[in-house]
């Protein structure tokens, strides 16, 4: 363990988890489980819950309906690392200098979720996609696993706080995650996906792995969905956290549906009258619905679906020249208008929360980790800026305008959003559009011209945030 690892930890120990001056309600039970569950290129329109009659995720939509659904979830990015890197530490991702897919890592100097139930007696483990640095040094693995040039790029999540771990550095297909064909046929591509493979299918290794420890690849049980593999492993390690009586954590990152979608005949079948990339792309995340339903069911056998609280939602809107739709809004994947970052979502906490309800309270990824304090009544325990706030007292319904503002950074883009307004630009701070999302949620007209003091008092907090970003790139965060 480096030094910088061991004077983190060392600093949570001394400064410990203090006490909250306003208590959680009596009926939030102090040390809940805690699942938080994200997709991969997941868009705001690809769950029934959010209106979409023609793709079928019941299980969602059931958990959806008995919790408080999302009208406006945000994730911090929109591409994939940089929003699992707001996930658990509840800054910006470009604060740790993780701008990009497939850029940067997660830092030894961070502060993260599972570090800090550790700390409170919880089991912690991370299921699926990792994507915040490379899983091995010593062979060819993913995107840039095993490249001399990634070496330093190399952390696990067991270097975060995680207790367990079964996971991909990146991307894997969603069917046989591990091979690919070696023929394709009409309609199919490797980029896009395939139909699930056949026994009679020749294939190729699709160069990648999952890990479970240091220099440790799992071998078995690795065919047939992707999504009951991962939950394969979830399982057991929820029964196993029973034995010890111990409270658990757990990410759980699905790859789907991020390409390359594959579904086997039986999930095609639902869609046997769209065309073929809908029967693989609807396919893929009914898959996917199917395993969640089955981990609530277990929940339920387990007599822990009380004690559980699991959130939801998609790591940034639909890949491009995909069936992903993010509905009425603009843009998708890579942008950060409302479609590349407005995601579904949904929290469900049965009798602690009231469910059956859709609130308009925006919210975004990096609001896990305060919020997750704010339910054990605990405080962050450092000085330095955090991006994210709880939203416990929006999801009880007490809060129902959000007061921190918003700000993303993708590649030459940037925007800061309040409950009302966005104010969206270049990073040369020159060109800049203003919508009222209340009230133009398409992002439609432009209304800059009409509200320049509105413009102002935004573009300056904006570039207030902006420092603080840079500075916390420069390290200045981690000086104590």
């Amino acid at each position: 363990m480096n030094i910088k690892k061991i004077s983190k930890l060392f600093f949570i120990a001394t400064l410990g988890l203090s006490s909250c001056n306003d208590p959680v309600q009596d009926n939030l039970i102090q040390k809940p489980n805690i699942i938080l569950i994200m997709t991969d290129d997941q868009g705001w329109y690809d769950v029934g819950f959010n209106g979409n009659d023609e793709i079928k995720t019941p299980n969602l939509d059931l958990l959806a309906s008995n919790g408080v659904i999302f009208d406006r979830f945000y994730s911090a990015s929109a591409v994939c690392s940089p929003t699992r890197a707001s996930l658990i530490t509840g800054r910006n991702p470009l604060r740790m200098n993780i701008p990009n897919a497939n850029k940067g890592h997660m830092k030894d100097e961070e502060i993260t979720i599972p570090e800090l139930l550790k700390k409170e007696g919880y089991m912690t483990s991370h299921f699926g996609k990792w994507h915040l640095g490379t899983l091995t040094k010593s062979e060819l693995d993913a995107n840039r696993g095993g490249r001399r040039e990634y070496d330093k790029e190399y952390t696990i999540p067991t270097e975060h706080g995680y207790d367990h771990f079964f996971s991909t550095e990146s991307k894997v297909p969603t069917y046989d995650p591990m091979v690919y064909p070696t023929h394709f046929i009409k309609g199919e591509s490797k980029r896009f996906g395939w139909r699930g493979i056949k026994d009679s299918d020749s294939t190729k290794a699709y160069k990648t792995a999952y890990w479970v420890g240091e220099n440790q690849k799992e071998i078995t049980n690795l065919e047939g969905d992707d999504s009951r593999i991962i939950t394969d492993r979830v399982i057991p390690f929820i029964e196993n956290s029973l034995k010890e009586e111990k409270p658990f954590f757990s990410t759980i990152w699905f790859h789907t549906p991020h390409l390359p979608v594959v579904s086997d005949g039986i999930h095609r079948s639902f869609y046997k009258d769209l065309d073929l990339e809908k029967q693989l792309y609807y396919g893929t995340i009914t898959a996917m619905d199917e395993q969640i339903g089955r981990l609530w069911k277990k929940l339920e056998a387990l007599d822990i679906q009380e004690e559980t609280i699991i959130f939801f939602c998609s790591d940034n809107g639909p890949e491009r020249a995909t069936p992903g739709s993010a509905g009425i809004f603009r843009e998708r994947k890579r942008s950060l208008y409302e479609g590349g970052v407005r995601v579904p979502a949904f929290v469900i906490w049965k009798n602690h929360l009231e469910g059956g309800r859709r609130i308009d309270f925006p919210a975004v990824t990096s609001d896990y980790l305060p919020t997750i304090l704010d339910i054990l009544d605990k405080e962050y325990p450092a000085d330095r800026p955090i991006d994210g706030t709880s939203i416990l007292g929006a999801l009880k319904g007490d809060e129902k305008e959000r007061i921190k503002p918003i700000g993303f950074i993708y590649e030459s883009k940037v925007s800061w959003v309040t409950h009302q307004y966005k104010l969206i630009g270049d990073k040369n701070l020159t060109a800049f559009e203003l919508y009222d999302l209340l009230n133009d949620k398409s992002e439609e007209k432009n209304i800059i011209e009409q509200f320049p003091e509105v413009t102002k008092a935004l573009k300056t907090d904006l570039i207030t945030w902006l420092n603080s970003v840079e500075n916390s790139k420069k390290g200045m965060d981690y000086s104590h």
